[in-house]
């Protein structure tokens, strides 16, 4: 049997194929692609993969497809497709000058200031990776801060010497992460760049070393001490030049700008240094020139420009907590799409290391909740609806969001395809932040992620919780009331949803047909000749209950209209009686009453679906008369409706009387028009001709 597609191959393959893949990388929740030709990719074919979240076209030929926590898993499953090896996609290779050029033409803010765009993106790719390793330090947060609200520890957050030495192991769990914090984004920001991440590294770890900043460094004897941001600033003379050292423990500026003069100067050794001595002196050479510069040049301009930024932002909130906490959940719901948050969360890191507390994740849970609670409204709305893809989608978003504080799979997934979320979403926004500056804020003294489990860690504990949950409850109610969906979108979501039901309902019906065609050949009594599927037989098929006969086109159903299911006619109904149109076998017998299968003697299978989306009905108006498996003869009732109470729900009486086994059949021919009586013929088979022998071997 064919082994079903991989949810890592239809990805590649709704993409375009392996060919059409530059580059690939992922981040937190999403696969990051660089295409040749993004412009034929069908948006709708990518979200219908199970595994996918949701899809965001970007310009420039770059796709960002949401998978969610799994997406590690998903990336390394396309990695290791045969297809991608044979293709070199995924790997190292750049765009051609001509795909660069292409790109740069690309409409929006990359199209026309590429810079731009790179250099967020540049911003998040060297935080993206080490999510993992924030949000397990602020689990570590989370529960110091509950064990201090209990009274079991004292002041944790200014460091280990008021805990026993138990509790100051803990401790250490987190403060290590943010402590070398530098590290891992010197290590992130060069590899964006294109630079040996472990030079950038080495560069960054000189400034770490415990003797840059020790007291018993002999330099800092006749150093000139100045203070910034709660921060002792040393300088000195190092061969005749001023030497500003800080303590750059959580600093994250400087690594940034560190890797930004790296990446051009790796690039610029690797061509003038011949292949064979690159390995020595382009890491030497790099070293050479980066970590003096670092230090005494991009290392202090880097703590000043973020100490610059923290300092405006204090500045708002020390003038009016009310109106920061306001500010802080309207901004973030457009500046997180646009990476425009990283910088915020490094003045976040950059206010704990040197004031000792941060008063900018408060208000941005405000912002966070409101987020998740429109998602949760979504999956609400979607269980209602019994959308079980975007059920999928929602419960994905609301568990990272409300046990992780991660707003992609949200975003991405979700409120950036439906625009009616965010004006809804920002209410829920304004109801938490108002609660948070009416109370007068609420602040932090350790780096976390915004979720259920991480409230401890805020300083009131009680006026943060109220906030986010009127965020949450907000935006979830005025999500729920008005729907996520335009009137367009909600027709579609449903035309999409009658199709799989209607394929669901054929593949049942055949394979029910199967099981009973197995099932007549063990038995004692010889299978009915299968007189329609002779080739080039003729066969007409009689009407199963009374009323007009319309051409199939005509069936108010895009599914049925189509043919997707099997060809045939529509019957508006003028009786209330569905008899069996043949002598057959009932393979399928729906308990709801809407819909029947039939194998005919004569080889004929049947789909009889009476009205159109009645299965919503659960049963009401229909009285079934079989059940699966009873042998029918032609004439013997099926089922009988009230058309009523199907026209009173809404739902059309309109009856595809379908060839669902069509394949076997070179035509299938409407023959009547206008009003027919049960056994009338309405249509009639054509079986295929046969097969052409094959000529003798010479």
């Amino acid at each position: 049997m064919a082994q079903k597609t991989s949810d890592a191959a239809a990805i590649i393959e709704a993409l375009g194929g392996p060919g059409n893949v530059v580059s690939l990388t992922h981040c937190a929740t999403r696969l990051r692609f660089q295409l040749r030709d993004g412009s034929g990719v069908d948006k709708n074919a990518v979200e219908r993969i199970p595994v996918v979240m949701g899809a965001v076209p970007q310009t420039g030929d770059r796709y960002q497809v949401v998978i969610g926590g799994a997406v590690a898993t998903v990336y390394n499953d396309i990695m290791a497709l045969p297809q991608m090896a044979e293709a070199g996609a995924g790997g190292d290779d750049r765009p051609t000058d001509a795909e660069v050029k292409a790109a740069a033409r690309a409409g929006g803010i990359r199209g026309r200031f590429n810079w731009v765009d790179s250099f967020f993106e540049f911003l998040s790719d060297s935080f993206r990776p080490i999510i993992g390793v924030l949000l397990g330090a602020s689990l570590f947060i989370t529960f110091m801060a509950l064990m201090s609200t209990l009274h079991v520890i004292g002041n944790w957050s200014s460091g280990e010497a008021q805990l026993t030495p138990g509790w100051a192991f803990i401790n250490l769990c987190w403060r290590c992460v943010f402590y070398f914090l530098p590290l891992m984004v010197a290590y992130n920001a060069a590899k964006k760049v294109d630079a040996d991440p472990w030079i950038g590294f080495s560069v960054m770890a000189v400034l770490l070393l415990p003797g840059f900043f020790s007291a018993d460094n002999s330099l800092l004897a006749s150093a000139h001490v100045s203070h910034i941001l709660g921060q002792d600033i040393h300088i000195v003379r190092a061969f005749g030049l001023p030497l500003t050292i800080f303590d750059y423990g959580s600093q994250v500026f400087p690594p940034l700008l560190m890797a930004g003069v790296l990446g051009p100067l790796y690039k610029l050794f690797k061509r003038i240094i011949p292949d064979n001595l690159q390995l020595i002196f382009v890491p030497f050479l790099c070293m050479l020139v980066m970590i003096p510069l670092t230090a005494f040049v991009l290392g202090p301009i880097g703590v000043y420009a973020g100490a610059g930024l923290s300092t405006a932002l204090k500045a708002v909130n020390d003038l009016s907590p009310f109106i920061f906490c306001l500010l802080i959940p309207l901004l973030y719901p457009f500046m997180v799409p646009l990476g425009l948050h990283w910088p915020l969360n490094a003045v976040m890191l950059l206010n704990i290391s040197t004031i000792g507390y941060d008063y900018i994740q408060g208000p941005m849970g405000a912002w966070n909740f409101a987020c998740f609670g429109a998602s949760a409204a979504v999956l609400a709305i979607s269980i209602r609806d019994r959308d079980a893809e975007m059920r999928q989608t929602a419960t994905g978003a609301v568990v990272a969001g409300l046990l992780g504080g991660i707003s992609e799979p949200s975003l991405y997934g979700i409120h950036l395809r439906f625009k009616r979320i965010y004006p809804r979403m920002l209410i829920g926004c304004v109801v938490g932040g108002l609660i948070q500056g009416i109370g007068g804020g609420v602040v932090t003294h350790a780096f976390v992620f915004t979720s259920l489990l991480t409230i401890p860690a805020f300083s009131n504990i009680p006026l943060y919780a109220i906030s986010v949950g009127a965020a949450f409850i907000t935006a979830f109610i005025a999500v729920f009331l008005s729907d996520y969906r335009t009137p367009e979108q909600k027709a579609e979501t449903k035309e999409h949803q009658a199709r799989e039901r209607a394929e669901h309902e054929v593949k049942r019906i055949g394979h029910e047909a199967r099981r009973t065609e197995h099932g007549a050949g063990r038995a004692a009594a010889p299978a009915p000749a299968k007189t329609a599927l002779e080739p080039g037989a003729v066969t007409r098929v009689l009407s199963p209950l009374a009323g007009r006969v319309i051409p199939l086109d005509q069936v108010p159903d895009p599914v049925f209209s189509a043919g997707t299911v099997g060809k045939g006619v529509g019957i508006e109904p003028t009786g209330t009686t569905v008899v069996a149109p043949g002598d057959g076998t009932i393979v399928v017998a729906q308990a709801t009453g809407h819909a029947f299968g039939i194998k005919l003697d004569n080889g004929i299978e049947l789909l009889i679906h009476v009205g159109i989306d009645t299965v919503n009905l659960e049963g009401r108006g229909f009285e079934v008369k079989v059940a699966k498996g009873d042998r029918v003869r032609t004439g013997d009732p099926l089922v009988t409706f009230d058309p009523k109470v199907i026209t009173e729900a809404g739902y059309s009486l309109v009856t595809p009387v379908l060839v669902t086994n069509g394949r076997r059949f070179a035509e299938v021919t409407r023959l009547a028009e206008g009003e027919v009586n049960p056994g009338d013929a309405i249509f009639e088979t054509k079986a295929k001709p046969p097969k052409e022998p094959r000529p003798a071997a010479g």
